[in-house]
């Protein structure tokens, strides 16, 4: 277990984390999102040992003291993937994801090399040198060379960002797959919706260097707590339930994500269309309530100036007041 009391960082007077708590059982997939500057990467970066704090960080029963107390920074049980891969780059990619095996085994080296390059779907490029291979080739690497001395603890900064899209989902999946096999607990910090829904299994949500909110990826996204955390999701609208429907008289606001909003004559809300973006299996329109922009998913075109009908169910209009969002 990952255990996390009152971590906090500044670089010089600019406070970056502010009392951070919080725990991760072994295994576990953890995601943690929140706009740029928020203090993702610095977190990791704590968690691995390279920066001091005066909080406190348990790994099991071990503290873990940080580079005031350690000769080397970072902990020989955890692997840290940063942004900037760090590989050899005269080195092929067999012998960057092989670096840190020790050679006393040159078959079982050969095989467990082997392994991860079938993990990242790096087999063919096996005696490439690095130096010859696109950023996102060059991370797919990087990302087997942290897994080469199985870590129990894997610290992700953005691990798929310059990786293809056409790509990218399978490989999410067999990686994310591989370290549950494995037993292997995982931190990751993203900008990416998917990453954080579909491959935790909690997600911690930052914003001005604190915890804002932390919740099961499902629970965060059905019952966002604010504008804020539904926006990292992707588009989101917030608008007054009386706009919704006519004859409320609250003022409150709601929460609603495009495709909650449905196009129907049995709608009470009327909407102004502005542009419709395509986007592959329906379409997304801007469109105004009242002078608010808002956005609405439809499964064709809509021309400017389009008069239309929005209908949002009474249950998630309930369920979204109940919840304050």
């Amino acid at each position: 277990m990952l255990k996390l009391k009152n971590v906090s960082f500044a670089y010089d007077a600019k406070p970056i984390l502010k009392n951070i708590s919080f725990e991760v059982e072994q295994g576990a997939h953890v995601s943690v999102i929140g706009e740029s500057g928020c203090g993702k990467s610095t977190l990791l970066q704590l968690i691995y040992g390279l920066h001091h704090t005066d909080g406190r960080i348990f790994w099991k029963e071990q503290e873990l003291l940080g580079p005031n107390f350690n000769l080397v920074p970072g902990e020989p049980f955890f692997k840290y993937l940063a942004q900037d891969f760090d590989l050899m780059l005269p080195l092929s990619v067999a012998d960057n994801v092989g670096k840190y095996l020790s050679n006393m085994y040159p078959r079982k080296k050969k095989q467990r090399i082997a392994e991860l390059l079938e993990v990242v779907e790096m087999q063919d490029l096996s005696q490439v040198k690095a130096k010859h291979l696109s950023g996102g080739q060059q991370q797919r690497v990087a990302l087997a060379r942290a897994l080469a001395k199985e870590p129990e603890l894997l610290l992700l900064d953005e691990p798929f960002s310059h990786i293809d899209h056409f790509r990218k989902n399978n490989l999410r999946r067999k990686v994310f797959r591989y370290l549950k096999d494995k037993n292997i607990t995982c931190i990751t910090a993203t900008h990416d919706s998917t990453d954080a829904l579909s491959f935790a299994d909690k997600t911690i949500v930052l914003k001005d260097g604190k915890i804002h909110s932390q919740a099961q990826p499902e629970q965060l996204y059905m019952n966002p707590p604010n504008k804020y955390v539904a926006s990292l999701f992707g588009d989101v609208n917030e608008i007054k339930i009386k706009d919704l429907n006519p004859s409320e008289k609250s003022r409150k606001k709601i929460l609603l994500y495009p495709h909650e909003l449905e196009v129907t004559e049995e709608g009470s809300a009327e909407a102004v269309v502005i542009q419709s973006f395509f986007k592959g299996k329906n379409f997304e329109i801007q469109a105004e309530i009242k002078n608010q922009t808002i956005f609405f998913e439809n499964q064709t075109s809509l021309d400017p100036g389009k008069l239309v009908k929005l209908y949002v169910s009474p249950e998630l209009i309930s369920r979204r007041t109940d919840t304050g969002c």
